[in-house]
């Protein structure tokens, strides 16, 4: 039987948050198949936070669009490969994905709050449940040709869903490729790439440089949706592999 999580009903898009601890992990990869960017692995502590149970979905986009007027996309073109409204929205920019997280009440998450979420407690293993991964685990390597509706594959040991597959994640950062390399090697607390957290969503809608994107997707491969897979893209590209979660920080 699957462990169940306590989570609770966070923001304005009534979402189920889980409350991930704080603590230190080992971020990134030293696997023969790693890439250049996920190296080295490093020791980093990340303060705790809430994170979104589930990828937002179709419905819950649709209704912040309703409630603020924000640009709608082609929903035609979502519905292609996300029919459904408990499927995960895709089709949106870093700053649409922004926008969506400030009406929340919540922020998207730093790459190092969205790895330590995704390892679920576990420690150097490639996914979110261990050191393997077939179709039953998670939706990926266009095994089932489009979208899943969210929470249809195992949770990680922190209740979390598709942390691996289904759509590719956008997170706050820059996506900088030897950050790892360049960053502090002592007192690795909070690390965030490209100035400072409230800086970023503050000035957000001026944002041009490339932002982290993490987890994989639908049609990626294996190697795609391990946790510390890093890809960076232009914060105003949209196409039907890309959404997000959020994260809300937990008051002192």
């Amino acid at each position: 039987m699957e462990k169940q999580i306590a989570s609770e009903i966070i923001g304005n898009d009534d979402a189920e948050m889980v409350l991930i601890p704080a603590g230190k992990f080992e971020m990134g990869s030293n696997d023969a198949k790693a890439h250049a960017d996920e190296q080295p692995v490093h020791t980093v502590y990340v303060d705790a936070f809430y994170m979104d149970k589930y990828e937002v979905t179709v419905g819950q986009y649709m209704a912040f669009v309703r409630a603020t007027g924000h640009r709608a996309p082609d929903w035609d073109l979502v519905g292609t490969f996300s029919p459904m409204e408990r499927h995960p929205m895709i089709y949106v920019s870093w700053h649409d994905a922004m926008t969506y997280a400030q009406w929340a009440g919540k922020r998207l998450p730093t790459e190092a709050e969205w790895e330590r979420a995704a390892r679920g407690g576990l420690s150097g293993q490639k996914y979110p449940w261990g050191d393997t991964i077939d179709s039953s685990q998670a939706n990926y390597n266009r095994n089932v040709g489009n979208t899943t509706v969210v929470g249809r594959y195992p949770a990680n040991g922190y209740g979390l869903y598709d942390m691996g597959g289904n759509v590719s994640e956008w997170c706050l950062d820059e996506y900088v490729s030897d950050f790892y390399a360049r960053s502090p090697r002592e007192n690795r607390e909070n690390p965030f790439s490209g100035g400072t957290i409230t800086g970023v969503i503050n000035t957000f809608t001026n944002v041009n440089s490339s932002r982290v994107l993490r987890g994989g997707s639908w049609d990626g491969s294996a190697q795609a949706v391990r946790v510390a897979n890093r890809v960076g893209n232009t914060p105003t590209d949209t196409d039907y592999r890309l959404g997000f979660r959020c994260v809300r920080v937990v008051s002192p």
